[in-house]
């Protein structure tokens, strides 16, 4: 029996890709003991167990950015976290860790650096995260999602990605799909998505310009995002508004085009799938929601606009003409389908079993 810690979460964009690679690699081999290291706060704490692992927890230390009382306080924290995650190790016989960023990977890489095992790399984003940078210096090799990030020794794998997004065939579900939604079966579907935690900024100009995106002869299923208190859903028909969909796979078989955040998982879901789409990248950060959407924007298969600028201004003058032109939209999925990557999760377990042989 070989056993592999699987270290990151957080968000969708850490916990999903970890899944998708540890799912594989339990479909290829029954000799493998797959464990997760993740927080009690983040997205693992209920994905990890539902999927039928054993999800071990340290404490949440996102890396200290200024001075402050935090940073004094997180030496000793670090310490004891890195010592809890080596004592893991020991006792369970681990053979390698394989990290995807987000809190608990940089304590996991520490560990296996000081007993010895070897790191594997996913980095999801264009541009790495803190923790993957420090993980990177130590690592066997890094399998990153795309080919301009920039990470000494990487190697091209893709976004690993569930079987429900790799193997779904998307003319064959879009009329029961719809049915579940309670959308029109002959009618094109606009997807609206900010993500689990949903967009501000995308929701009410969405709401606003409703009216005219119906008129052009669409409908729209509208995502709003668990923490958006103050949504107001809007009121035109044709409108279908949901809060949260576990089920996305369902959502992506309804739908004909997409407007959404540019996460890297995100991103890679739709080009995987063929769908075309409006990236309104966050406003904030470092600038790598922008530089994930370049290959669909560089292939033709997406539209890029800032957060200040999408706005039911622009939506009815940029937004509503392009739905209009029917040719123009099956020409982006096209395109879209042709710059995705599915087979992310097997080149990621093949890394893996590269490095562990």
């Amino acid at each position: 029996m070989t056993t592999v810690l699987f270290a990151g979460g957080g968000t969708a964009g850490h916990v999903n890709p970890l899944l998708a690679t540890a799912d594989r690699m339990r479909e290829q081999r029954e000799d493998l003991e797959i464990l997760v290291l993740g927080t009690r706060e983040g997205l693992e704490a209920d994905l990890v167990p539902d999927r039928g692992y054993e999800l071990l927890t340290i404490e949440k230390l996102p890396f200290p950015r200024r001075p402050n009382v935090y940073a004094l306080r997180f030496p000793p924290r670090w310490i004891r976290a890195v010592r809890q995650v080596r004592r893991i190790m020991r006792e369970r016989g681990v053979a390698a860790v394989v990290g995807f960023g987000g809190y608990a990977s940089a304590p996991a890489y520490r560990a296996a650096k000081l007993e010895g095992v070897p790191i594997i790399i996913h980095e999801a984003n264009a541009i790495p995260g803190m923790a993957n940078k420090l993980g990177a210096r130590w690592a066997a090799v890094v399998g990153v999602s795309y080919r301009t990030t920039p990470m000494t020794g990487s190697e091209f794998v893709g976004m690993p990605l569930r079987r429900e997004i790799t193997d779904l065939d998307r003319a064959a579900l879009r009329a029961r799909a719809r049915a579940a939604l309670g959308l029109d079966a002959d009618r094109p579907v606009l997807l609206v998505t900010g993500g689990s935690q949903g967009a501000r900024s995308v929701n009410r100009a969405i709401v606003a310009a409703a009216d005219d995106i119906v008129a052009a002869g669409w409908q729209i299923l509208h995502l709003s995002g668990g923490r958006q208190t103050d949504f107001e859903p809007a009121r035109s028909e044709r409108y279908v508004a949901i809060e949260y969909l576990r089920d996305m796979h369902l959502a992506l078989a309804a739908a004909d085009f997409v407007v959404c955040r540019a996460g890297s998982l995100t991103v890679a879901e739709l080009g995987a799938v063929g769908l075309p789409a409006v990236y309104v990248p966050l406003p904030y950060g470092n600038g790598e929601q922008r530089r994930n959407a370049q290959d669909q924007l560089d292939a033709g298969g997406a539209v890029i606009v800032k957060d200040e600028r999408f706005t039911p201004e622009w939506i009815r003058s940029e937004l509503v003409p392009l739905l209009r032109d029917d040719e123009e939209v099956r020409h982006m999925a096209e395109r879209s389908a042709a710059a995705g990557v599915r087979d992310g999760a097997d080149r990621m377990a093949a890394l893996v079993e590269r490095v562990i042989a």
